[in-house]
């Protein structure tokens, strides 16, 4: 055979071809996803029910704006259910606002926030000078005003009942015969509702508005003391279960001890 008919031969190197190099990198990552995808349904399966719906609630609105939009109370979802573990979260929230007042500095002393068995109770606190109301008037100032709408914006995005209480001290109503400390303590809780009401709170959100008169002191040694005359905002626990098994809160509950003070 002559030299230019000579066949021409290629040889191959041995292994795969290019092509199939990386088929396995991909089987791997379908396995990994797959586990991935197995651990969190088991996880879920686990969880709370409580959870359950903020994930649910997530996947069918991940901007937020969902009923059971995550964990963040102070968002513009509504959120878990007010609860003894929770109500940190809360009391947060409510402190953060509060502080970004333009007017904090001059009433941070008398805001008290504490958690209580009835709930997140809000205490705004009369001093000498008549902090939130004019004297002996169920007139709001404007310190007053700037402080009911901030809570009213905050609160009116949650799913709490909110009660409202006014109280006085122990020193009679002077001025006036027929209007007494049991009528001024009404009218400035009711005061606090309309304003509220006005600024956020939805109307079915309050559930009662409760005038004390000095009946329930704040500091039961000094029944005179300006502090004792304030108005409370009480953010109710969600109802359970249990709470069906469970008497009624009373006068007695406003007296419970309380924990958690301060904002200042």
């Amino acid at each position: 055979m002559a030299a230019s008919q000579a066949p021409i031969i290629i040889k191959k190197k041995g292994g795969h071809g290019g092509h199939h190099g990386g088929a396995w990198k991909v089987a791997y990552a379908d396995f990994v996803t797959a586990m991935m995808a197995l651990f969190i349904v088991l996880w879920m399966m686990s969880a709370s029910d409580q959870v359950k719906k903020a994930v649910g609630g997530y996947f069918k609105d991940p901007r937020g704006s969902s009923k059971f939009a995550g964990t963040n109370l102070a968002g513009s979802g509504q959120s878990l259910s007010l609860s003894k573990q929770n109500m940190g979260s809360l009391k947060q929230a409510i402190e953060q606002a509060v502080h970004g007042m333009a007017n904090f500095d001059k009433v941070k002393n008398e805001i008290e926030i504490t958690i209580t068995p009835e709930g997140l109770r809000i205490e705004m606190l009369e001093a000498k000078d008549n902090t939130f109301f004019s004297s002996g008037s169920d007139k709001l100032n404007a310190d007053g005003k700037v402080l009911l709408v901030t809570l009213a914006q905050q609160l009116g995005q949650l799913p709490y009942k909110v009660s409202i209480e006014g109280h006085t001290d122990s020193k009679p109503f002077a001025g006036r015969t027929d209007y007494t400390n049991w009528e001024l303590s009404a009218d400035r809780a009711n005061a606090a509702r309309r304003l509220m009401q006005e600024s956020g709170v939805r109307p079915d959100q309050v559930t009662q508005v409760r005038g004390f008169a000095d009946q329930a002191p704040r500091l039961l040694d000094n029944p005179a003391d300006p502090s004792n005359r304030r108005v409370s905002l009480i953010v109710h626990y969600l109802p359970t279960a249990a709470d069906s098994d469970s008497p009624p809160s009373g006068l007695g509950a406003v007296k419970g001890t309380t924990t958690e003070n301060g904002v200042h």
